[in-house]
């Protein structure tokens, strides 16, 4: 067995629940119009960025979304303007990944249009030294106020909401940001960071969503969604 595979197995009977369970909606979540985008068993309603297949190294495992660490970014099949998103994620030591939103398919890599809700180990990679690439931040525009992620192999509860151009960033209950797209703070932020050598960055009204591969094992649970004017 390669040697990637082989760590990947480890890992993975290390890190996934035996008897997980798995993801469902409540009936007040049905009612209210929730979605799973991820039904713990298949791959079915994601793709890759460029193609209509999803890219090896993503596994369905016990009711979890599990990534290996090798294969390409994961994303919905299906695109959404304004939402709500709600998920789990966790990582491993020094592991990094991120969701992306509003992506579109215009540009050679998903986070040229979309923002990026950072997944990090914070304690063990280097980016969570810094606050605007810490885990929960607007990646490289809107830091956190605080970090309040758990220890690395815990799984920790993820909001997204995306209503017009108004943003926040949710995680453990605690609102971490909130930003405007085209305000003049924005506007600032984004002319700072690498994002302003790239015009199409955030301009991006309805899209995809996509899971980041940055080459880390990395655990997604509960991914669920409730389009709003989409």
């Amino acid at each position: 067995m390669p040697i990637m595979r082989l760590i990947f197995a480890t890992l993975l009977a290390l890190g996934t629940t035996v008897n997980a369970q798995m993801p469902s909606l409540t009936a007040a979540e049905m009612t209210a119009g929730w979605k799973l985008l991820f039904d713990g068993q298949s791959l079915n309603g994601w793709r890759s960025y460029k193609t209509e297949t999803a890219p090896s190294g993503w596994r369905a495992v016990n009711g979890e979304l599990v990534f290996d660490g090798k294969g390409g970014d994961l994303m919905t099949a299906d695109q959404y303007g304004d939402f709500e998103m709600r998920f789990d994620w966790k990582v491993t030591p020094n592991g990094n990944s991120g969701v992306i939103y509003r992506v579109a398919t215009t540009e050679p890599q998903p986070w040229h249009t979309g923002p990026e809700f950072q997944i990090l180990h914070n304690a063990g990679h280097k980016d969570g030294g810094n606050p605007l690439t810490s885990a929960g931040s607007n990646y490289a525009v809107n830091p956190p106020i605080k970090d309040v992620t758990k220890p690395v192999g815990e799984w920790n509860e993820a909001r997204l909401i995306a209503r017009g151009n108004h943003v926040e960033h949710w995680m453990n209950g605690v609102k971490l940001l909130e930003y405007e797209i085209g305000s003049a703070d924005w506007e600032a932020r984004v002319k700072a960071s690498k994002f302003g050598k790239i015009p199409p960055y955030g301009r991006t009204t309805r899209g995809y969503i996509a899971l980041q591969d940055h080459g880390n094992v990395v655990y997604y649970r509960n991914l669920k969604i409730k389009p709003s004017g989409s």
